[in-house]
């Protein structure tokens, strides 16, 4: 008899945690490695959320709260909402979790029973068909390529949808690709989902603050009122606010869905730190002035890893209008050589052959859902980023 469960052999490990973990463990074998895999802000956390901490410290504020966030926490993420969102929420529709993960997790285990489908459109975030697969449903995955941005239409959504569609998620600006989904694209898909009242609607709006180009924001239920209960709108403190390690995340959504989420968490990690939630407040009714300084300067940089990626031979990269991530395409690299000998015959060979080599890691596309591509983090130095592109170009260089 196995120790361990079939819900456990069902997930694989995060892609991007192996990577950035590989990238670690080389480093501190002393080799010369540029890790271009994690998914984390370089920034700092702001220090008048640091402050919050330290005096929520100072205050006692250590004990255990409420399951699903304390109260000054929700009221602040309704406030959010309402503010840049235009959505209004009761506080008993909003539930914190320990990162947008668990929030994640707790949905699907929430709502999913067996055979129950989860519509999800590749490129995806990693982790989105494991956490579904360990709650017993299944994943149907819509490729869509660089020729439609990366995006799924409203036909290719309509046509996925059948009697066990439970779930649709939906992530713009979007982990791997960067693609934004646009008013006018959103308000036809949300024309299919309104029309499909038994499909759920997952909207990860966690990059929402990364957006360049005079590119405007816009979640689902925002556009589509009628959506609202229909809908469960994620977000977090940790990719805007640059608090990755203070792990918080929250959502809202239709009361019931809330209180099973919250049921859930009761039995799994209860609350999330209170230290964490104090330093959240402040993050959420803080000043937001340094949003737009951060978000020019990631823009700065997605330009110039952009440029250089197009001029390398064999690299090819549309241009994404948010997020901190591009998604390049190395498939005319296919079939080369590197100086050992070994044939690139997929994404997974080039960047394991990008590592061994040149020592840049990446993550291979197939691990987002879509082969031939692969994912650069440019969320960390300048210096880095130009080191690291020399070496991808010369890597490419060297094929032959």
């Amino acid at each position: 008899m196995s120790l361990l469960s079939d819900n456990i052999n069902r997930i694989k490990p995060s892609a991007t945690m192996a990577v950035t973990g590989k990238a670690r463990e080389l480093k501190a074998a002393g080799k010369d490695i540029i890790g271009l895999g994690a998914g984390e802000p370089d920034f700092d956390t702001p220090e008048n959320i640091k402050i919050a901490a330290i005096e929520a410290i100072k205050a006692g504020d250590t004990k255990y709260t409420a399951v699903d966030g304390t109260p000054n926490l929700k009221k602040a993420i309704a406030s959010k909402f309402k503010r840049e969102n235009n959505l209004s929420y009761d506080v008993d529709q909003i539930t914190v979790g320990t990162g947008g993960k668990q929030i994640i997790f707790n949905a699907f285990l929430a709502t999913i029973n067996p055979e129950d489908e989860v519509i999800i459109p590749a490129p995806y975030w990693v982790s989105y068909p494991d956490i579904v697969d360990f709650a017993g449903g299944k994943s149907v995955v819509i490729e869509c390529d660089e020729s439609c941005e990366f995006k799924i239409s409203a036909e290719k959504l309509s046509a996925a949808i059948n009697a066990k569609t439970k779930w649709f998620i939906l992530n713009s600006p979007s982990n791997p690709t960067g693609s934004c989904y646009t008013e006018s694209e959103l308000l036809d898909l949300s024309r299919v989902l309104e029309a499909n009242p038994h499909v759920n609607i997952m909207s990860d709006d966690i990059y929402e603050h990364l957006v360049y180009d005079n590119f405007k924001f816009k979640t689902i239920a925002q556009l589509n009122p009628k959506l609202v209960n229909q809908t469960l709108t994620i977000n977090g403190v940790s990719k805007a606010y640059a608090m990755t390690g203070w792990r918080i995340g929250y959502a809202a959504g239709s009361k019931s869905l809330i209180k099973a989420m919250g049921k859930l968490q009761s039995q799994s990690t209860s609350n999330p730190s209170s230290i964490s939630q104090a330093a959240s407040v402040e993050a959420l009714n803080g000043d937001q002035s340094f949003l737009k300084s951060r978000a020019d300067v990631f823009k700065k940089r997605r330009d110039f890893v952009v440029k250089a990626l197009n001029d390398m031979n064999g690299i090819s990269c549309t241009i994404p209008q948010g997020a901190f991530y591009v998604f390049p395409s190395c498939k005319d690299l296919f079939g080369k050589k590197t100086s050992e000998g070994k044939i690139i015959e997929n994404d997974e060979d080039f960047v394991t052959a990008l590592l061994e080599n040149v020592g840049v890691a990446v993550v291979q596309g197939s691990a987002f859902g879509l082969n031939g591509f692969f994912r650069i983090s440019y969320a960390t130095s300048d210096e880095m980023i130009a080191n690291a592109c020399e070496r991808i170009s010369n890597f490419c260089d060297s094929l032959i």
